[in-house]
């Protein structure tokens, strides 16, 4: 898998902003893809050093509208935490 199809959005909340002081940075990322092929793909993409990657898995979530059944789809997230005075300069728009 190529870097750009492992990563594929960052994540924008209130929660992911907070890490980005800590400089832990959340993205949604393939759901086949690994903790190596993350590392590497973020190492690929923001020339940055990665020191830790967590991976968690959202599980689909039931919705109802009237009779109709559904799911929201599951998805993966990955929390990389980067060297000391690495950045992500994506992240660095927003205000808190």
């Amino acid at each position: 898998m190529h870097a750009s199809q492992v990563i594929l959005a960052p994540i924008l909340s209130e929660k992911s902003y907070a890490g980005t002081t800590r400089g832990s940075y959340t993205f949604k990322v393939h759901s086949h893809a690994h903790k190596t092929q993350i590392r590497q793909a973020v190492e690929e993409l923001f020339d940055v050093k990665v020191v830790r990657v967590n991976v968690i898995k959202v599980q689909a979530k039931p919705k109802r509208r009237g009779i109709f059944k559904g799911a929201r789809p599951a998805w993966k997230k990955a929390v990389v935490q980067l060297r000391a005075g690495d950045k992500i300069e994506i992240f660095e728009g927003a205000q808190l």
